[in-house]
């Protein structure tokens, strides 16, 4: 599902990030770990074709990624990935509902009410449904997140950090949905955390350790 062969990204006046090869099967879930600034954020981007590899390749589902036009990368991205990033990016000008049906319009599909409704009652969020982001608590608004990128069923499910603002019994809820909803939706997982509770709570989970501290933050 995911493989990744002498990737290596390096940012302009900054460092310079190589990850090992690696090969996680289809629906696993794939913990990577690390220090801040060790190159993880780095490289879900990579796995989601924000960024383009230096060198290498990052493959999911046989495709190289990173070969993709920018319109391609789009409607790959639109069609097969979740995403779940360290800022939520939720938009204080729509509500909650509203925030769910933007996959849809930057997909160019129409939105879908009732899949957004069963979204929001899988995950106990039917009352929020009209609130703002702002009129959310930090929990509330990491699963309004989690919802927005499970709501099309994707195969890949990329978390970035997901419990770092989080209590602990916050960042265990969510670490229970995203582990559910991955499966429901047969999803690959790929939690990118430094968080140790995350560790202990997934010790089954194949692990990708990133070592190298680079001078400048990643």
């Amino acid at each position: 599902m995911i493989e990744l062969k002498d990737l290596r990204y390096d940012y302009r006046n900054g460092p310079t990030l190589s990850f090992a090869d690696l090969s996680a099967s289809a629906g696993c879930t794939l913990l990577v770990r690390g220090a801040s600034g060790a190159g993880k954020s780095t490289l879900l981007a990579l796995m989601a074709g924000l960024l383009t590899p230096t060198a290498g390749q990052v493959f999911v589902d046989g495709i190289d990624v990173g070969a993709l036009a920018p319109r391609q990368r789009d409607a790959w991205r639109g069609a097969h990935l979740g995403f779940v990033p360290q800022r939520l990016h939720l938009s204080e000008a729509l509500s909650v509902r509203d925030n769910l049906g933007l996959p849809y319009v930057c997909a160019g599909e129409p939105v879908q009410p009732a899949r957004i409704a069963e979204v929001l009652e899988r995950l106990g969020l039917q009352g929020l449904a009209a609130r703002r982001p702002h009129q959310l608590s930090v929990g509330q608004a990491q699963r309004v997140a989690l919802a927005r990128a499970v709501l099309r069923g994707p195969s890949l499910l990329l978390a970035d950090e997901p419990t770092a603002s989080l209590d602990d019994e916050a960042a265990a809820e969510a670490l229970r949905l995203l582990i559910e909803l991955a499966a429901l939706s047969r999803a690959t997982l790929v939690l990118a955390t430094h968080d140790a509770r995350v560790s202990q709570a997934l010790p089954d989970a194949q692990l990708l350790q990133l070592n190298r501290a680079p001078a400048c933050s990643a």
